[in-house]
């Protein structure tokens, strides 16, 4: 299966101070394999609601321990169905430092993929993790472990393996309904909008991280997106990240 490549070759062109609109499209993902997936999103942090990190702000605390969780209700990857799997990101942002501007310097980034998926799953779900989760570390661990997510009443709760248990629910808006954000700074194809809400218990054991947090930040969302969305995203992101560089 040939390999896509991600947001990280693309940054890493900017890090290297040779990024033209030439190189731009050099470096565009190999749409060959298409995929598409619909999916919900368990996401939490140890921000206070709601996360500054997507509007570029500094965490709520020294660092931003967070966790996105992906349950794939129904995708595939070419020929390849990603029917009912899972996958899931933890990361860790440097002290004092927001997400946008330290990318690619965050403490760990550890990728956990549904243990029940068969071998052309797994390579298929590592290709999509590539987008879906960019690179924001030097080096990426995996792990193959179950993920599981259970609803009761207003509570999510999705465990990963023995590593991370994530128990969210929902806060309502001013009129009644579930608070939403629409569009903030940072947004990718999976945060265009998402419902905001805080987490009942929000943990984490690898890594060699103890986290244990309570009413910090979670957030909700249902979206679809495929291959041809994320590449138009990546390119974009990679023109924002190189008018930021210094002159």
């Amino acid at each position: 299966m040939k390999t896509i490549l991600s947001i990280t070759s693309v940054l890493a062109v900017i890090a290297a101070g040779s990024l033209t609109p030439a190189t731009i499209n050099a470096a565009a993902p190999d749409l060959k394999v298409p995929w598409k997936i619909t999916a919900e999103l368990e996401e939490a942090c140890s921000c206070r609601a709601a996360c500054p990190c997507w509007f570029k702000s500094l965490p709520s605390r020294m660092t931003c321990d967070g966790a996105a969780i992906i349950v794939i209700t129904k995708g595939s990857y070419g020929h390849t169905s990603l029917d009912g799997l899972s996958l899931a990101q933890f990361v860790q942002s440097p002290e004092r430092k927001s997400m946008f501007e330290s990318f690619g310097s965050w403490n760990f980034d550890y990728i956990y993929l549904d243990e029940k998926a068969d071998q052309n799953q797994r390579q298929a779900l590592k290709e999509i993790a590539q987008h879906l989760f960019p690179e924001v570390a030097k080096s990426r661990n995996w792990r193959f472990v179950p993920i599981t997510r259970t609803i009761q009443g207003q509570e999510h709760i999705t465990k990963v393996g023995d590593y991370s248990v994530c128990s969210g629910h929902l806060i309502e808006g001013g009129d009644g309904t579930p608070s939403k954000i629409t569009n903030p700074p940072l947004a990718d194809p999976m945060h265009k909008e998402y419902f905001q809400g805080e987490t009942t218990r929000f943990t984490f054991k690898d890594a060699s991280q103890d986290w244990n947090y309570e009413k910090s930040n979670y957030m909700f969302n249902k979206f679809h997106t495929d291959n041809k969305e994320y590449a138009t995203f990546e390119a974009e992101m990679a023109k924002k990240m190189a008018a930021m560089k210094p002159k």
